[in-house]
């Protein structure tokens, strides 16, 4: 590639960057400040910090142009609702009182006032807080924080392009508020809002900044004419005041589509899109409408959400067909690095030819700039790079690590007859109740309960070999007592051992499969101040030997109450893990099936009666695009069956889902085929019970009733009011009665305190119902 005469023009940026720190920093920090052993000057000097530390990473590694506004203490749709003064009722006294204070309870919730309901960001792991508005709804703009952080970068010398979370994108990922009809349409308030943001943009302005990123992602999704005729209304408004930035509007994750024509056609100097994946389809969108001749392209070539190295050549190959169709070209990572790993030079474990595979968000930048710098320059400016790269390209290709042909053959022996439960579920119905004898509203637990210092503190002397394994198993086997033994004393029906011995729900069967790589360091935010480190999927997947049998076994001797086996299901180990690009999804999932479904077998031979294989991403990894679904939904709800189908009428498969909107999936629910699924449903009043009803679901279903984000202890009087709200969808016969999620990151005093007033509440309206004495 030789230099055009606009090379000059090229230019490197992100959109968005890891906030944790090299060290969490940021995690630690804030919840010292909630545990009172950190003050709040010294909170926000840690934040301002780890800011600062970042920008001038980012502009030493060549980045022209640097994101802020994107650093959260909790969420960044949450600091939204609290630029443009979205601030629910129960809360502004306290954000009145306090504006830190005030903000964390919006996140998490008090002991008198309910946070935001949480749920996914798209189709990622994160989770953001959903707004709640109503017609009501006033807007009062903010522009504190934004302008904070844009004035900080500058003031380190840093060319600052602050980043919004967009006007439409804001609205349409808003719901009603509690007591507002839910056929309430937030965005129906746009009139309203975009004056905000119009005073929002011209302070920024006033403060310096030269361009300002408008995050417009909801447009990726499947929209109507009214939503697009909004999203044009919205930036012909703010693309005609004169008092503003220049407007960048960017979306991602996905095509564009129909919302293309619209936001070329826009009075905004600029676009960001995304490129790589199904949102390669942007290029020929572009081209279609004729181009963004005489704005600027923000080429999004870079995939910002998994962990491999970019084909750099085929990313040149794009960016040149983009020259023509855009008046500057600038390269970026297709979306906010949010979404991976810090830097995988920190990964010293890894086997170095696995290694050289990776890229983490350092690394990405490296090549964002890589990729700028061939624009600007030619392609022997940066020849040394490219190399390096097409060599590290070809060990993988050429690697045995990524092959076994014992799991290929297996893979292709499947029959439609394996992802079959061989009865009816009437039928296992019968056979579960007559075996398991549970009285109606059975309680249970999700399966992790609190994962405690001492026993973080057993894993990290395991690993660094201050205590031998035989010394480990005994810590664990000691928490695994105490766990069934609280459980017996609170009156739970279906017992778990607590998963005292797991790190992580997907790491932990990570670190057992052949295949999977597990990461040291690897952290990425899931919400709050929640990290978790998805591991790498590499290579076909088997696995070599039982992976939960023992503990569970371990913890039915000690109990006469039943005690549920817990896996994690194989959409959701691919989900919540840095997945293989080089092959379909559904044939990955296949072979994480096959190995789930060897262990669901010896948990039934060592006599587990109830099995629970958790798919909590089922939902999150629904495409964006309603054409896409279909195809993915076969494959995604037969691997579950595949796992899950191989066991005896009266052994009782149970699945999980949190946090998502399950609407969209209401029949793959169903074709998953499970005995019984608990949802979450606290912070959403019941709503999915409502839905489930609806759409005519048949099986047994738990209700969430305590939500285990929020450190709040539902009252009894509270729990009683769900189950009476869950009631009104499910029969009494059908009806679990189970927290939101799993209590890992709950303490035992809480956890304590909210089982037994849900084991209370199960048993005040049991005793209401007709019939309950009857019934085992």
């Amino acid at each position: 590639m030789t230099t055009t005469s606009a090379s000059a023009a090229h230019r490197a940026t992100v959109y968005g960057y890891p906030r944790q720190g090299p060290n969490r920093e940021l995690k630690k920090a804030v919840e010292g400040y909630w545990r009172g052993r950190v003050d709040a000057a010294t909170l926000r000097e840690t934040a301002a910090g780890l800011r600062r530390e970042v920008w001038r990473q980012l502009a030493d590694a060549g980045l022209h142009e640097v994101p802020t506004g994107d650093f959260s203490y909790y969420d960044h749709v949450l600091d939204t609702s609290v630029m443009v003064g979205a601030v629910p009722d129960r809360h502004r006294a306290a954000v009145a009182a306090d504006a830190l204070d005030g903000y964390f309870a919006m996140a998490r919730g008090t002991q008198d006032s309910a946070p935001l309901e949480m749920t996914k960001w798209f189709d990622t792991n994160y989770h953001y807080l959903v707004p709640e508005l109503g017609p009501d709804t006033v807007f009062a703009a903010d522009s504190t924080k934004q302008v904070a952080e844009a004035s900080e970068a500058m003031a380190l010398g840093l060319a600052a392009r602050p980043v919004l979370l967009g006007p439409v994108s804001y609205l349409l990922l808003a719901k009603p508020a509690p007591d507002v009809a839910a056929d309430f349409a937030p965005l129906t308030l746009l009139d309203r809002l975009l004056p905000v943001y119009a005073e929002v943009l011209a302070d920024l302005r006033a403060a310096g900044a030269r361009w300002v990123q408008l995050d417009e992602p909801a447009l990726v999704q499947d929209r109507t004419p009214a939503e697009l005729n909004a999203a044009a209304r919205a930036y012909r408004d703010l693309g005609a005041l004169t008092d503003r930035p220049r407007l960048l509007v960017a979306s991602y994750f996905d095509r564009l589509g129909e919302a293309l024509p619209v936001l070329a056609a826009a009075p905004v100097e600029g676009l960001a899109l995304d490129f790589t994946g199904p949102a390669a389809a942007n290029l020929a969108g572009l081209a279609a409408v004729g181009g963004l001749l005489g704005k600027r392209l923000v080429a999004g070539v870079v995939d910002g959400r998994n962990v491999w190295i970019n084909d750099l050549e085929k990313s040149l190959a794009t960016l040149g067909t983009l020259l023509g169709l855009a008046d500057r070209v600038d390269v970026a990572a297709s979306c906010s690095l949010l979404h991976v790993p810090l830097d995988a030079t920190a990964e010293r474990d890894i086997d170095p030819q696995v290694a050289r595979w990776l890229a983490f968000a350092r690394q990405k930048v490296d090549e964002v700039v890589t990729l700028a710098r061939a624009l600007a320059h030619g392609t022997e400016a940066v020849a040394p790079q490219l190399a390096a790269n097409r060599a590290g390209l070809a060990s993988r290709a050429g690697s045995a690590l990524t092959r076994d042909p014992a799991v290929r053959a297996r893979t292709a022996a499947v029959t439609d007859a394996d992802a079959r439960r061989g009865q009816p579920y009437a039928e296992r119905a019968a056979a579960q109740r007559a075996h398991l004898r549970l009285p109606l509203l059975p309680t249970t637990t999700i399966g992790s309960f609190p994962q405690t210092s001492e026993l973080r503190a057993a894993r990290a002397d395991l690993r660094a070999g201050r205590v031998d394994a035989a010394a480990y198993e005994a810590r664990v086997e000691a928490e695994i007592r105490a766990v069934i033994d609280f459980q017996e004393r609170a009156g739970l029906d279906v017992l778990v051992h607590g998963e005292p011995e797991r790190n992580d729900m997907v790491q932990y069967f990570a670190e057992q499969l052949s295949g999977y790589l597990a990461t040291q360091h690897g952290w990425v935010q899931s919400y709050g101040t929640r990290y978790v480190r998805p591991p790498v999927l590499a290579g076909d997947v088997a696995r070599p030997g039982p992976m939960t049998v023992r503990w569970t076994r371990y913890a039915q001797a000690r109990t006469e109450r039943p005690v549920k086996g817990m896996l994690t299901g194989p959409v959701t180990m691919l989900a919540w893990s840095f997945v293989r690009d080089d092959q379909p999804l559904a044939e990955t999932a296949r072979q994480v099936a096959l190995a789930l479904r060897d262990e669901v077998g010896d948990l039934e031979a060592a006599g587990t009666s109830v099995i629970q294989v958790d798919e909590p991403a089922l939902r999150e990894t629904l495409p964006l695009r309603a054409a896409d679904r279909a195809a993915y939904l076969a494959w995604a709800t037969e691997a579950f069956r595949l796992a899950t189908s191989g066991v005896r009428p009266k052994t009782q498969v149970h699945t999980h889902m949190c946090y998502a909107e399950f609407g969209d999936i209401l029949s793959a629910i169903d074709a998953l085929d499970a005995d019984v699924i608990s949802l979450e449903a606290a912070r959403s009043h019941m709503r999915v019970a409502d839905e489930l009803a609806a759409a005519g679901y048949p099986r047994e279903v738990g209700p969430g009733v305590y939500d285990i984000h929020s450190p709040r202890v539902p009252e009894v009087a509270e729990v009683v009011g769900l189950l009476r709200a869950g009631l009104v969808a499910v029969p009494a016969d059908r009806l679990w009665v189970n927290p939101d999620c799993g209590l890992k990151t709950r303490g035992w005093p809480e956890t304590r305190r909210s089982l037994e007033h849900l084991v209370a509440a199960a048993r005040e309206v049991r005793a209401e119902l007709p019939g309950a004495a009857a019934r085992p």
